[in-house]
């Protein structure tokens, strides 16, 4: 049945039914508490209103987490019971060398992008021309991973030596008269070549955050540091630093999170091949081309588990700061 027809009407109810549900719910959930006492309609009254979210949440988020978790422990149909089998082929095999390469991706992909984050916002507050180079820098995060990852694939193109080359790395290398380099197919080469594009990408959010937070940093301190004799690397790390370290954790884990579950700049790019397949896109491929449900919802329950613990410490870092 083609329901294409029936997609307008479809959000037309949506749009009005679930508010009319949602008043109408409220509505009778109000006239229920106004019959009981005042004491216990004070203390129903927060849950009514809850309600509803936890319901939206419960629905949305708990449920496909459970089933998640529930066929991690199927076969590739979902129709039968394995046990931990899933889990086995996930830390075996090919997919060691995918577990190696999103390892890789955490430990290069935040600490580059914070590095550099940290020395464009420090230099960018001490220029007049702040606006434009924040403005340069902060324009790639305008652009989409996938259309990022178009722009990146025809300057890292190449051609067998001897050829014109179309790309943009290897025709400034032939004018020096250097070969060309695969960048997409030599191993190790490629994988930091990606990364270089996630850096590209993603640098000018770590940039704003961290510029933010070093124009918090009382300038009558610095300027009296200044006075006593201090240098700017002094400064930098004894006052700057441990003022704007809530902002850096945040800029650090948010970039954790982003090398978990890479996936537009591999599939794009490479599609895995080459030795640059990651978590995120093996995903893909055990779901949507292998049809392997039991594959793919075990690494998705490793991607959750692994993503726990630094949403966590936001949490904490979140709690530490709003507490009076």
């Amino acid at each position: 049945m083609d329901i294409t027809g029936l997609v307008p009407l479809l959000i037309v109810l949506g749009a009005i039914g679930i508010p009319f549900l949602v008043y109408l719910a409220l509505g009778l959930g109000e006239a229920v508490l106004s019959l009981c006492p005042p004491g216990p309609q004070r203390a129903m009254r927060p849950w009514l209103w809850l309600l509803l979210p936890l319901g939206l949440v419960a629905l949305i988020l708990i449920y496909p987490v459970i089933v998640t978790v529930a066929t991690s422990f199927q076969d590739a149909r979902a129709e039968s019971w394995i046990g931990a089998a899933n889990y086995r082929w996930a830390f075996s095999g090919a997919m060691l060398d995918v577990i190696g390469n999103n390892i890789l991706w955490l430990v290069i992909f935040p600490v580059v992008t914070l590095v550099l984050a940290l020395i464009a916002a420090v230099l960018f507050d001490k220029v007049s021309y702040e606006p434009l180079a924040m403005t340069i820098v902060i324009l790639p995060t305008a652009i989409s991973f996938t259309a990022g990852a178009v722009i990146w694939t025809q300057m890292y193109s190449f051609q067998p030596a001897g050829s014109p080359q179309l790309g943009t790395f290897n025709a400034v290398l032939q004018v020096f008269g250097l070969g060309p380099v695969p960048w997409l197919i030599q191993p190790v080469v490629n994988t930091l070549a990606l990364i270089f594009v996630a850096v590209w990408l993603q640098i000018g959010i770590a940039v704003l955050i961290l510029s933010s937070a070093i124009k918090n940093v009382g300038t009558e301190m610095i300027e009296a540091a200044r006075l006593d004799g201090a240098g700017e690397w002094r400064i930098f790390f004894s006052m700057i630093l441990p003022n704007i370290l809530p902002s850096v954790l945040v800029v650090l884990t948010t970039m954790i999170i982003a090398a978990l579950k890479v996936f537009d700049i591999v599939y794009v790019m490479t599609n895995g091949n080459f030795g640059t397949d990651v978590i995120a896109n093996r995903l893909y491929y055990e779901l949507f081309a292998a049809n392997n449900l039991g594959h793919a919802s075990a690494i998705a329950v490793i991607l959750l588990i692994s993503a726990l613990p630094v949403a966590l410490i936001n949490i904490i870092q979140f709690r530490t700061e709003v507490r009076p």
